[in-house]
């Protein structure tokens, strides 16, 4: 068994940091949380970079990478601005719908300028109602004048506000009895458009990945605008489902990396009675154990990507993988937020924005109880929901 990562993974590690280090300091990271919004430069700039081509085909202008360098890319981009990692991963997915559901067409014109941060799409499937229950959605889509009218309310949509476009899971056939997941469409909706109103909403974590609220009344959308099969798209959604968590998994590996790496440093530099405080026991088992898990997650993690990208089934282990990074994340930020105290308060401290950052991972983009439900299952029980 061989756990050296490949030769391509280093020196990605090392762009990414560079980056950070010279371009996005923590003061203009902070700015953007504060502001709630990531500015489209720095899109174009991601793009000129190659990172969110990266697993995209060269065919269309991508790096042709891999899982597992989407893993590496997802978790660096974390350990500084996690918001930006939320973001990145919703990219990727646009990517693999185009992908794997697009027409010719479809992969030719949005992919080029996807690669380039030309194109942003975010993905409206929740809705007030509903939560977890995506089946039960009451968005509309209906056929008119040769496009689409669209009709409803999402919630909890990242990137919304600052999209080109919005896919949103909608029903536009009638589903047979006892086959809600029938009869549902992914639509591809224009934004810029008098029938689609985006509220931000104010969130405590990951403010800067701009989650909306979306108000269809009347959205209007071309007759090739539907991406896949029609009445087959949340059967679309479910193939997707394995690369989101595993990279969801990445994120708070990210997190738990960068809690543990700031709390080393200050408790090295910080002295009380006469030693830095890193000496004492009561400081040091806490980030042992930290240390401990943030191992046991990775490994997790590059497990599940490994599977992905050499074809292996890896639904069971990209559920653990993101059950157990978001719950050691939560853990790993309250027990260094504890030895950082009031340095760690401040809203000068990265540790204060990822302490509150990682307070979404135990429900998005799944629950983790809805992830118990799915691996209980797995594990030949019957089912709970």
């Amino acid at each position: 068994m061989n756990f050296d990562a490949p030769e391509e993974h280093e020196p990605l590690r090392d762009a990414v940091r560079r980056f950070f280090a010279d371009e996005l300091p923590e003061a203009r990271i902070r700015e953007m949380d504060r502001a709630r919004r990531i500015p489209r430069e720095l899109w174009h700039r991601l793009g000129a970079l190659g990172w969110l081509g990266l697993t995209v085909p060269e065919d269309y202008g991508g790096g042709g990478g891999d899982l597992t360098q989407g893993v590496v890319l997802c978790e660096e981009i974390s350990r500084r601005f996690p918001s930006l990692a939320v973001d990145w991963v919703l990219v990727a997915m646009t990517a693999r719908a185009f992908l794997e559901h697009g027409t010719a067409e479809q992969k030719a014109h949005y992919l080029p300028r996807l690669v380039q941060g030309d194109f942003l799409m975010a993905f409206a499937m929740t809705e007030p109602a509903g939560g977890t229950d995506v089946l039960g959605l009451t968005t509309r889509g209906e056929e008119d004048d040769g496009g689409w009218r669209l009709n409803g309310q999402k919630l909890y949509t990242s990137l919304a506000d600052d999209a080109d476009a919005i896919l949103v899971l909608c029903r536009t056939d009638p589903a047979p009895e006892g086959k809600r997941a029938r009869g549902l469409s992914l639509v591809l909706c224009p934004r810029d458009q008098a029938g689609v109103t985006v509220r931000r909403l104010e969130l405590m974590a990951m403010r800067a990945a701009c989650t909306s609220e979306v108000f269809l009344d009347d959205a209007r959308a071309p007759g090739d605008a539907v991406l896949g099969t029609r009445g087959r798209g949340w059967y679309h959604l479910l193939s997707s489902l394995d690369e989101e968590r595993t990279l969801a998994a990445a994120i708070y590996v990210g997190i738990t990396q960068a809690s543990l790496d700031l709390t080393v440093q200050y408790a090295g530099e910080r002295s009380a009675f006469g030693r830095p405080i890193g000496a004492f026991q009561a400081v040091q088992h806490p980030l042992a154990e930290v240390a401990t898990e943030l191992e046991q997650i990775r490994l997790l993690t590059d497990k599940a990507a490994w599977l992905q990208a050499n074809g292996r089934e890896c639904a069971g282990t990209a559920a653990m993988a993101k059950l157990a990074a978001s719950e050691v994340a939560i853990r790993a930020t309250d027990r260094c937020l504890r030895i950082l105290a009031g340095h760690g308060l401040v809203e000068e401290s990265p540790m204060e924005r990822l302490f509150r950052d990682a307070r979404l991972g135990p429900f998005s983009p799944i629950s983790n109880e809805m992830v118990k439900n799915f691996l209980g299952e797995r594990l030949g029980l019957p089912r709970s929901y």
